[in-house]
């Protein structure tokens, strides 16, 4: 169902991509659109046991699309790494395929909205001060059909 990738050479193991994912402070979603226009949108997450998850307003385009057409791919990269004398950086891409569902129980929307908030916000007072938005919040689960990830280097 999912291409091998073709340069398989650059693969790097499953559990480099947990880590890249566990890491990784923004990610881009990749949907289909309106008009069947790809639409893609760079986001704050969170990776959890074979799920991405991340919150969106009420409305909007991102939830429109996924409402439409669950399908979506969630890209990745890890910070890079430049090496003394060059120009060029050598960084880690994970991309993810699966489908976005909503999270409608309240408990579990809470849940994963206080994961998302532990992994970016500065301490607990600042989390608690956001939770008084969570009604007026959408949280979205992707559940990981199928991930890849590969070692590039700039140059």
């Amino acid at each position: 169902m999912f291409r091998e990738m073709r340069r398989f050479k650059q693969q790097v193991s499953e559990d480099e991509c947990l880590r890249i994912l566990n890491e990784g402070k923004r990610g881009v979603l990749a949907a289909l659109g309106d008009d069947e226009y790809p639409y893609t949108v760079p986001l704050d997450f969170v990776y959890e046991d074979g799920h991405i998850y991340f919150h969106c307003a009420m409305e909007g385009h991102k939830l429109d699309a996924v409402r439409k057409h669950d399908k979506v791919s969630f890209c990745v990269l890890s910070d890079g790494v430049k090496e003394e004398n060059d120009w060029w950086y050598h960084f880690t891409s994970v991309i993810a395929f699966g489908r976005v569902s909503e999270i409608t129980d309240e408990g579990e929307k809470n849940k994963k909205l206080r994961l998302l908030g532990t992994k970016y916000f500065p301490d607990n007072e600042h989390l608690e001060k956001e939770m008084g938005s969570a009604g007026r919040t959408v949280v979205l689960d992707l559940t990981i059909d199928h991930m890849t990830g590969k070692a590039v280097r700039e140059k």
